[in-house]
């Protein structure tokens, strides 16, 4: 109903009183009628891209690049039900939020929101960009999903060896990484994802994803080095306008295939096209905790052969004297070296239910050591404490895993 000054009332009251009258006999009539509500999207995905950095590789080209590859994915699909939205905070350029979005049949970006420059893998950062994501009414989903794409260093805390990290990097106004503890912190404050998925190196880790088992359904990642291009996203954005319940594999699947295709191509040798091979998985978080209470259970009887690092599969294939080494080994082959027969046996049926997707090429190429074999690899990597790494086997013992699996018990 309009709504009137005074002064006019009072000039026009007799045309004014009919009309009022008019207006609300018209009004009570479809009085039980609720306006419509704007229909909600069935996927919101947010795609973060921390590529203001410089440790090993400046990855902005590569950045760019990919976003060029969403706009082509995003060309081929009906975006009427779901939202993509990048975080881009790339060295050099202005950081910002945007929506891909079509318009009359050509992918725009839809600028959001201009930041200063940043670090962009600060809590408080990174906090504002989601709550601008899934705190709004125009983004509200079904179900929603996070990217996250920059350098990565698994579980590892960047303040217990040099020069590792946990996930991202940014260089503004020196250098920061984001620890996961504290990437579970904001996610806590949003409804579960239903996949977090790392285009970054090392994240394919038990430590990794046991922390974040109640922010997301899935974890997709890469447990050795990931190559600089990251997953194609020319053919995985198509694959999340599905919305299937076996989405994140999919997902998962579009990030490795491409790799796949280049290296059985014949030209795995080959630097120019990164076809040098690729290791991808999806874990189910939902297996987890189950997993962990059996792994305590088996341990409280296990038996630690000596030098279990050198007889694990190790997917770090840095120099292990370097002060950025790591290591990252393959939890089966450790599971198998410390457990009976009988109890590996249970152990690995719960851990296969917790990896739906696992595959890799028959070799991995490694920036430091070159081309090595995955034949030993089944996925998902575990740490293994070093005694002259003190510091960071301190922080392990203040990782979730650690402590809900008992590796106490293995004088860890």
């Amino acid at each position: 109903m309009p709504t009137f000054s005074l002064p006019f009332l009072r000039s026009h009251t007799w045309v004014l009183t009919f009309a009022v009258l008019l207006l609300t006999a018209c009004s009570n009539s479809s009085s039980n009628e609720e306006p419509p509500t704007p229909e909600v999207a069935d996927f919101t995905f947010l795609v973060y891209i921390a590529a203001d950095n410089q440790i090993l590789a400046d990855l902005s080209a590569f950045a760019r690049q990919d976003i060029e590859e969403m706009k082509r994915g995003l060309a081929t699909v009906d975006d009427t039900k779901v939202h993509l939205l990048v975080y881009a905070d790339i060295k050099k350029e202005t950081p910002r939020l945007f929506e891909l979005t079509k318009v009359n049949g050509q992918v725009e970006e839809k600028l959001i929101k201009e930041y200063a420059q940043r670090n962009s893998c600060g809590v408080q950062e990174m906090q504002e960009v989601i709550d601008e994501v899934m705190g709004k009414k125009a983004f509200e989903a079904k179900r929603y999903a996070l990217v996250f794409w920059s350098h990565g260093d698994g579980w590892i805390p960047s303040e217990s060896q040099t020069s590792t990290r946990w996930i991202g990097q940014d260089v503004t106004n020196g250098t920061h990484y984001m620890k996961i503890d504290e990437l579970v912190s904001i996610l806590a404050n949003y409804p579960k994802m239903e996949f977090v998925m790392f285009d970054a190196c090392f994240m394919l880790s038990i430590e990794v994803a046991y922390a974040l088992r109640e922010q997301a359904n899935y974890i997709i990642g890469c447990p050795t080095e990931t190559p600089g291009p990251g997953a194609d996203y020319a053919r995985v954005i198509p694959v999340l306008f599905q919305g299937d319940s076996q989405l994140a594999l999919k997902v998962a699947e579009a990030f490795y295939q491409p790799y796949e295709e280049n290296y059985l191509a014949g030209d795995q040798l080959s630097d120019n096209k990164w076809t040098k091979g690729a290791a991808i998985g999806a874990i189910q978080t939902s297996g987890l905790n189950q997993l962990a209470t059996l792994t305590k259970q088996c341990l409280a009887k296990a038996v630690q052969p000596e030098n279990l690092a050198h007889t694990t599969f190790c997917y770090d294939r840095r120099p292990t004297s370097a002060s950025f080494f790591v290591g990252y080994y393959d939890t089966v082959e450790l599971m198998k070296q410390l457990l009976t027969e009988s109890d590996y046996a249970v152990w690995k049926t719960a851990y296969d239910a917790v990896l739906p997707y696992w595959q890799h090429t028959p070799m991995n190429y490694s920036d430091f050591a070159g081309m090595f074999s995955m034949e030993r690899a089944n996925g998902i990597s575990h740490y293994i404490p070093r005694s002259d790494r003190t510091q960071a086997a301190a922080s392990y013992r203040q990782t979730d895993w650690y402590k809900d699996a008992g590796l106490s018990q293995l004088g860890w």
